[in-house]
Formats: structure tokens, C-alpha cells, sequence
């Protein structure tokens, strides 16, 4: 397979947008499963991308099924060095309305269900730092391109992850607003921490559909309202994500790209070395491995 540096987890709204060309279908088995879709790789102005469907291609899977541990691997696979992820979300305040686009910098993991949270079990352990969970650069890029297309976009925000697939009560959304949060989605976590444990750069670009549940002189989120909205929003993505590909330098290192190196915590002697096979692309560079 090639190699390619950047990576787009979303809808298929995104690898379906026009500018993208020269695209090539990649099936990728990990050792967590098939992921989401296939890996459609493109070409977006001069830069060859990769893209997930997050939910399967016809949204088959619920948040809590998303395989997030076989996406991220898959990306790792391709040498993806900055993933962008995608997420349609609620408000949890008035100023960040319906239509409006959000590039946060923090996210708090509300969700209770079991997800698949690590890659680092049966045998090696790793304690990651996330408390920067998204790569700086690259969100400030996901901004300034959100400005050069005239998206109306908030910098900044902590995005609050629930478990779904059920919409919020307007107790526990105004509970959120309380703890100050500010959007709230089902799917960025464990994203965003199983790309740092990857050593990938993530950055979430959000797209607002609706106020939640907490505002009561609206009405409550529903799937129609979702729908309507996040098909409103969708060029201004396709526009945001194609300006900050074409204007971000891929080669640049970030913190994430060495997360590693102080987070194994399993001495190297004491690792399955069927493990260690496994996760391969994820440990080769902090373990000296020679990559395939």
C-alpha cells in the first residue's frame, strides 16, 4: 500500500467531494477487526488523503460499535502522521449556534459503555499524556482555514463525548452546561485517544446541528433536525478540510509523534512477542522495529 500523511475520519460526504480524484479503494484487515469501510485514498489538491467512513458506509454502525481501534490502526498502516475527525454536535450554549463550526480544545470522555479504549493490554502497558488531547497546529489550522472560506467557526470549547445512540434528557444536558462544556457528540472518544496512543496528531473539526436538549424555547434534538442541518454544513466542511490540507505542512513533527517514548511502561524483555507483532506499525519507531 502507499503512504499517506494525512488522514480524514467522517462521513461519506467527505470522500465523495468533488476535488478529490485518482481514488484508490484499500481493504484493510487489523488485528481488531475489518475497520469501518474500506480506505478511500485520493488525491485533494496535490495531496494524496485517506478517509474512513466512521459509521460505515450507509451509517451501520451505532457509536458505541464504531471498530475505533481497527480505524486508527488502519490510518497508522498508511503512515498517517495528522488525522482530522470529523463530528456533528450539539450545542451546550447560545453563542454556538445550529450551522456554526467548532474547532475545540479540549474534550471530556462521558461515555460509560464498553468501547475498546487502548491498544496497550494482554501484556504491554502505556499511560499516555492527553491533557492536550488535540494537536495545537493543526487546530489552529482547521480555524484559520474555516476564516479563508468564510465558515462562521468558534476556536476553542470543550466537547463533551456521550454514549448515545440516544439523544441527551434535558436534565443531563443542562447538567453538561453546568460543568462547562460546550458541544456535545457521541464518537470523538476514544478517537482521539487511540490516535495519541498511534503517535498521530488529531484534531476535530465539529459541525453544530442542533442546541441539544437543554433550551427549552426549542425544540428538542431529533434525527430530522440533525439531518437538515448537517446537510447545510457539509460544503462548509468539505471547503475547511481541503484549505487546511492544502495549506498544512505534513512534514512537520508534533508532541504526538513521540508520544511513546514515555508512555511504555512494560519492560521491552517482558513483552508477548506476539503483541509486539501485532501492533507493529504503532511500536515500531519506539521500539527500533524495522517496518515492513
Amino acid at each position: 500500500m502507499e503512504k499517506v500523511a494525512f488522514g480524514v475520519i467522517g462521513g461519506s460526504g467527505l470522500y465523495s467531494m468533488p476535488e478529490l480524484e485518482e481514488v484508490t479503494r484499500y481493504a484493510i484487515e487489523t488485528p481488531f477487526g475489518a475497520p469501518s469501510s474500506d480506505v478511500v485514498v485520493g488525491t485533494l489538491r496535490g495531496k494524496r488523503v485517506a478517509f474512513i467512513a466512521r459509521h460505515g458506509e450507509g451509517h451501520v454502525y451505532a457509536p458505541s460499535t464504531v471498530p475505533q481501534r481497527a480505524n486508527i490502526y488502519a490510518m497508522k498502516t498508511l503512515g498517517v502522521r495528522y488525522l482530522i475527525g470529523i463530528n456533528a454536535c450539539g450545542s451546550l450554549r447560545e453563542d454556538y449556534m445550529p450551522g456554526d463550526l467548532v474547532v475545540p480544545d479540549q474534550v471530556f470522555d462521558y461515555t460509560l459503555s464498553r468501547r475498546e479504549r487502548s491498544f496497550f493490554e494482554d501484556g504491554i502497558v502505556a499511560h499516555v499524556s492527553v491533557a492536550e488531547p488535540f494537536d495545537a497546529r493543526l487546530s489552529y489550522q482547521l480555524a484559520d482555514s474555516a476564516q479563508a472560506v468564510d465558515a462562521s467557526c468558534h476556536f476553542g470549547g470543550t466537547f463533551l463525548v456521550e454514549d448515545g445512540a440516544r439523544f441527551s434528557t434535558r436534565a443531563e444536558s443542562s447538567v453538561f452546561r453546568q460543568w462547562g462544556c460546550d458541544i456535545i457528540g457521541m464518537t470523538t472518544a476514544p478517537e482521539v485517544f487511540l490516535a495519541r496512543e498511534a503517535e498521530i496528531a488529531y484534531a476535530t473539526l465539529a459541525h453544530i446541528t442542533d442546541y441539544d436538549s437543554w433550551r427549552e424555547e426549542t425544540e428538542p434534538v431529533t434525527v430530522e433536525m440533525v439531518m437538515t442541518t448537517f446537510k447545510r454544513n457539509i460544503a462548509y466542511v468539505q471547503q475547511v478540510v481541503a484549505h487546511t490540507i492544502e495549506h498544512f505542512d505534513e512534514t512537520l513533527p508534533a508532541p504526538a509523534h513521540t508520544a511513546l517514548s514515555s508512555a511504555l511502561i512494560t519492560a521491552r524483555h517482558k513483552m508477548p512477542s506476539e503483541r509486539v507483532a501485532a501492533l507493529k506499525p504503532i511500536l515500531a519507531r519506539v521500539l527500533g522495529l524495522v517496518e515492513d
